[in-house]
């Protein structure tokens, strides 16, 4: 039987200070593939090069994934300022409409980190430019210095809402993450429901409300150990099955009534 399809979004890099490419972490298609038990494509996440309409026709779900670029501000209403960072204008023209789009139709979708972020802001939520300028919050951006396994470890709590969509999934009702991420969510979007925060309070598993299809977004890295991590690998397989479930829908002949 083939695989389902998941379009992991890239990144757009400079490498070697010149020469531009379209790049996706290893980590995010080990985990589609060896525990969602799909086939990762990657996307150039462009609208040169590729349009929403091909994307939700060629595949089957996506993973929107983490990136050193924030969604725009202007994209949620707000002028940019230094404390906004980077952007990626070419990213966000192809994801805040395709998360959209798959709401709608319900075609699986995973956010992680800045994908995360974009669920938000696709559904009309606002952002937090900067997570630890705020009063009472930690920081949650990336340590600086050490190995990966370092920079990955697990380093806060995140507090699921009671019998909520993520308890259920995860069998537990506080959980241990990564985090690596400087902005998060201020309002959230239509329909988008927080049903997980980390100890200061910063929104860290959302979904979307009666949405037809999987939506689950997490503002940590569940890419990083997924086959191992007791927390990354339900969260990736109940998106494989959800999108084996969107293939066999697909798939199945229309009825017609005599």
């Amino acid at each position: 039987m083939q695989r389902p399809i998941i379009g992991i979004i890239g990144n757009a890099y400079l490498l070697n200070d010149q020469y531009p490419a379209h790049a996706g972490g290893v980590m995010n298609s080990q985990a589609v593939a060896e525990v969602s038990g799909c086939m990762p494509l990657l996307i150039p996440s462009d609208p040169r090069f590729v349009s929403v309409a091909e994307l939700l026709e060629v595949c089957d779900g996506f993973v929107l994934t983490g990136g050193r670029p924030n969604v725009h501000p202007e994209e949620y209403g707000e002028s940019w300022t230094e404390a906004h960072g980077a952007h990626d204008r070419a990213r966000d023209a192809i994801t805040l409409p395709l998360v959209r789009a798959c709401v709608e139709r319900g075609q699986p979708f995973m956010g992680i980190c800045r994908g995360f972020q974009e669920v938000n802001v696709a559904l009309g939520g606002t952002l937090y430019p900067e997570i630890r300028d705020l009063p009472g919050r930690m920081n949650h951006r990336m340590p600086p210095d050490g190995t990966l396994e370092e920079k990955f470890a697990l380093r806060h709590k995140v507090t699921l809402t009671e019998g909520g969509v993520f308890h259920r999934l995860f069998g537990a009702a506080e959980v241990m993450t990564n985090t690596l991420h400087g902005q998060g969510i201020k309002t959230p979007g239509k329909h988008v429901v927080i049903d997980g925060h980390a100890p200061d309070g910063t929104p860290e598993a959302i979904y979307v409300k009666d949405a037809p299809g999987f939506t689950l977004s997490v503002q940590w890295h569940p890419e990083w150990d997924a086959c191992n991590d007791p927390v990354s690998r339900p969260l990736f397989t109940a998106f494989g099955e959800a999108a084996r479930a969107w293939v066999a829908q697909k798939s199945a002949p229309v009825r017609r009534s005599a």
